[in-house]
């Protein structure tokens, strides 16, 4: 087995585990009951088999130009992954749309108790 054919089986591999975290995460947003989990569930997955992606494409173009392009797209992305969903499940529960019934710890309502000003757009 030459260097290639061994590089092309590891650039496979990576694309099958990153697209099963990819149908992983969206068989979890269909599934999951409650916006937090599905935040969840589109947010890990997706960043995870995002990585094997690029890593796959990485290894089948074996350029250095390019991978350090793709490595440019996994560090913004753990960048931003993780803030935007915070966000996003903080403006969600700021709007009352999380079923309290399945939240085991809350530590954001007296937070915002200490805060009632105004918040957002009218």
């Amino acid at each position: 087995m030459s260097v290639d054919q061994l590089l092309d089986a590891v650039a496979a591999a990576c694309f099958l585990i990153g697209s099963s975290l990819a149908l992983v995460a969206a068989v979890g947003i269909l599934r999951f009951p409650d916006v937090l989990s599905r935040m969840h569930a589109g947010a890990k997955p997706q960043v995870i088999g995002l990585m094997f992606l690029l890593v796959g494409l990485g290894t089948q173009l074996r350029d250095l130009a390019s991978t350090g392009l793709l490595l440019l797209v996994v560090v913004f992305q753990l960048f931003t992954s993780p803030i935007a969903t915070h966000m996003m499940a903080r403006a969600t529960y700021r709007a009352g749309e999380v079923r309290e019934d399945l939240l085991e710890v809350d530590e954001l309502t007296p937070v915002l108790r200490e805060d009632e000003g105004p918040r957002g757009a009218p």
